[in-house]
C-alpha cells in the first residue's frame, strides 16, 4: 500500500482526505491519505523521522509551511521563490520539498478563463504567506505590473522588495485608486468575513469591464468581494478550484498518475463542506 499524509494543527478541518480518497477510489489505487496532527513544537520531530517512515510523500499545512521550508534542503524553484513548502515526497532516503499554492491558483484560473493571461496588470489585496504564492504564480504568468495592498504597509512592502521590480506596495485605502486600469484583482485577505468586519470592504467600482476577480477563500464559495463583482457584471472566479488544483502535482508524485480535476470532484467537496 502506497500511503500519503497531511499534517497541521489543527487538521480536522481540511478536506485534503476526502479530495484525495476521491482519487485514490477514482483510480482503484491501494493507497491511503491520513490526516495526521502534529503540535507545531513536535513538527522537527515528524519530519526527521519521515525518512525511515512508510509514507511516499504528504502535505504541509498551516502552521507547518514555513518551518517545513526552513528545515527541508531539497527545494524546488517554487518553494525558494515562495518562502514555504506545502507539499514533500521521499526519494533516494531525503525529503524533497515544492510549494503547489501558485500552480493551483494559475490553474484555476485557467478553468474558467481563456483571456486572463493576456492582462498586464493585477491587483493583490493581502500580504500573507498567500499572497506569496499568488504573486510568484502571477509573474511565472508573464504580468508586468503587481500591485500589493496591505493594511499593514511594511508587510505589502517586504513582499513586493521579494519579487522585485515588477511590483510595487500600497497602502489598503489605495484599492479603489488602483483598480482603474487593473486586469486582475485578487483577494488574499480575509477582509469581510466573519470576525473581520472592521476592516473596509474596498470599492470595486472603479474596476474596467474586462477586469477578472478572484478570491482564493472558498469558505463561503461566494465572498464579499465576488458578491460585489458580480453585481459589477464582472467576471468572477470562487477559491474553490485552487485547493483542487494544488493536490495534483502531489498526487502524481505520491502515487503515480496524474489526476484530473473534474465537475463531480468540485460536488463531493462542496457536499462535505
Amino acid at each position: 500500500m502506497i500511503r500519503a499524509f497531511v499534517t497541521g494543527w489543527p487538521i480536522k478541518h481540511s478536506k485534503s482526505p476526502i479530495l484525495h480518497g476521491y482519487w485514490l477510489k477514482e483510480h482503484k489505487i491501494n493507497g491511503s491519505y491520513d490526516a495526521i496532527a502534529v503540535e507545531p513544537d513536535n513538527f522537527l520531530k515528524f519530519l526527521k523521522e519521515l525518512p525511515d517512515s512508510n509514507f511516499s510523500g504528504g502535505n504541509i499545512t498551516i502552521p507547518h509551511k514555513e518551518l517545513a521550508f526552513e528545515n527541508i534542503a531539497l527545494r524546488d524553484e517554487a518553494a525558494e521563490m515562495i518562502g514555504a513548502t506545502n507539499t514533500i515526497w521521499l526519494g533516494d532516503g531525503a525529503i524533497h520539498a515544492s510549494n503547489t499554492d501558485g500552480y493551483g491558483f494559475v490553474a484555476n484560473l485557467d478553468d474558467f478563463s481563456d483571456k486572463w493571461r493576456s492582462g498586464k496588470t493585477a491587483t493583490i489585496m493581502g500580504a500573507g504567506g498567500a499572497s506569496r504564492a499568488v504573486v510568484y504564480a502571477i509573474l511565472e504568468a508573464g504580468f508586468t505590473n503587481v500591485r500589493i495592498a496591505n493594511r499593514t504597509l511594511s508587510r505589502a512592502q517586504n513582499l513586493a522588495d521579494r519579487f522585485g521590480e515588477r511590483c510595487s506596495a500600497h497602502a489598503w485605502a489605495e484599492i479603489a485608486d488602483l483598480t482603474h486600469d487593473t486586469d486582475l484583482l485578487v483577494n488574499t485577505s480575509s477582509v469581510g468575513m466573519a470576525g473581520n468586519e472592521e476592516v473596509p470592504i474596498p470599492d470595486l467600482s472603479n474596476l474596467p469591464a474586462h477586469a477578472l476577480v478572484t478570491d482564493i477563500v472558498y469558505t463561503p464559495l461566494e465572498t464579499p468581494i465576488l458578491k460585489q463583482a458580480k453585481i459589477l457584471n464582472l467576471h468572477t472566479i470562487d477559491g474553490l478550484g485552487m485547493l483542487l488544483h494544488q493536490a495534483v502535482p502531489g498526487f502524481e508524485k505520491w502515487f503515480g498518475i496524474r489526476p484530473k480535476v473534474t465537475d463531480q470532484l468540485r460536488q463531493t467537496i462542496l457536499e462535505a463542506s
